[in-house]
């Protein structure tokens, strides 16, 4: 989808992939649906479980009930009641745990051990971002000449399957991520040349809040050409308006590439960009506009 309003104040075409509208409203459900695929006929009797606060919960425990196995989700206390109602709606066992990375990662290896489960990671997993890079390929599909290609970060599968894809099918298109500043792991890590962990992060973009994984990581640092940072006031805008101009939902994270091209504009003008927007997962009794 594109929109002339956006293309005159962003100063560049824009078009967007709007990931909002695939099932389970995000871009997760092609990598879980994708892990899935790959299991082994032994691994499928004990089925699959992970740990998410959000997307790829709902979208393993989709993939999972498609192929007729069962999933269990470690999600943390506090994530948003629209996620985990997703889970369930999804035939997804949830199991709740405490709000921080070693409570969801000793919980789940709880529930492998008592399970026999297959582990299918959030995103630091080939078989995930081999499926998150099927996006890119669609874009790609479209035989638009693009300049740019952005994506948002958090744990780095999505970007890492673009980056990937991209260099194989477009290797002249630059691939650009954009984070929140109040989570930007990514954008630290890029810039020094080496992994730090994000610690207590604070943002309105709830999807992008985990760290990138050591997988992610070497192929964002080989194959990515820039991260940019963007404060939660500029996602808010930007989200608000791909509201107004777009007249879609989307999810705080999703916005976050707008909001960096917006900000660096300049950087844009005149080409032809693509934005892959993440999902439409947000609850709707917390918008913040």
């Amino acid at each position: 989808m594109s929109s002339e309003a956006i293309n005159r104040i962003a100063g560049c075409e824009v078009q967007f992939k709007c990931e909002n509208f695939q099932k389970v409203g995000a871009f997760k459900a092609r990598g879980a649906a994708n892990a899935v695929a790959k299991l082994t006929a032994e691994q499928r009797q004990n089925g699959v479980a992970t740990h998410s606060s959000g997307n790829h919960a709902a979208a393993l425990a989709r993939a999972a009930t498609v192929a007729g196995i069962r999933s269990c989700i470690v999600m943390p206390s506090n994530a948003p009641a629209v996620k985990k109602k997703a889970v369930e709606g999804y035939g997804g066992e949830i199991i709740e745990c405490e709000p921080n990375l070693r409570a969801r990662e000793t919980t789940l290896q709880e529930v492998l051990a008592k399970t026999g489960a297959t582990f299918i990671p959030p995103y630091d997993f080939m078989d995930v971002v081999e499926g998150q890079a099927t996006c890119a390929l669609e874009i790609f599909e479209e035989c638009i000449p693009f300049d740019v290609v952005m994506a948002p970060v958090g744990g780095g599968g999505l970007l890492a399957g673009t980056a990937l894809l991209t260099n194989y099918v477009a290797p002249s298109t630059k691939v650009i991520a954009a984070e929140p500043a109040g989570a930007d792991d990514a954008y630290r890590s890029f810039h020094a040349g080496k992994l730090i962990p994000v610690e207590n992060p604070n943002t309105i973009a709830d999807g992008l809040l985990t760290s990138l994984g050591t997988i992610t990581f070497a192929v964002i640092m080989k194959y990515v050409d820039d991260i940019l940072s963007v404060s939660d006031d500029e996602i808010v805008a930007a989200m608000r308006m791909i509201y107004e101009r777009m007249k879609i939902v989307v999810e705080p994270s999703c916005a976050v590439p707008l909001a960096a091209l917006l900000k660096h504009r300049e950087g844009f003008s005149g080409q032809k960009v693509a934005i892959i927007l993440s999902g439409g997962n947000v609850d709707l009794e917390k918008l913040p506009f």
